[in-house]
């Protein structure tokens, strides 16, 4: 019986702050969703930037870095793909 009444607290407290948890987060996001902006253009840029700036690392002999500015572009590149299909999937909603 000792051991039954704390289990039994901890897992209602448990439970109850995963609730206000949820809750918050999911009043959150529409909010934040809401006011974020990117320029698409600005990223692309930086994708040609990155991508030369490795190209000048390879002739230079730093494979290392350039390995690791090519990474950056192409993770910079991914996330535009995303942003710009995310943009293709929300407008056919409305």
């Amino acid at each position: 019986m000792r051991r039954r009444i704390p289990a039994l607290v901890l897992t209602a407290a448990l439970a109850g702050g995963g609730l206000a948890t949820v809750a918050q987060v999911a009043a959150a996001q529409p909010a934040s969703a809401a006011s974020i902006t990117v320029d698409l253009n600005k990223m692309r840029q930086q994708v040609q930037d990155l991508r030369q700036k490795a190209s000048r690392l390879d002739h230079m002999g730093e494979r290392d870095a350039a390995r690791k500015a090519r990474a950056q572009a192409d993770a910079l590149q991914r996330r535009i793909d995303q942003i710009e299909k995310a943009d293709r999937e929300t407008s056919h909603h409305f």
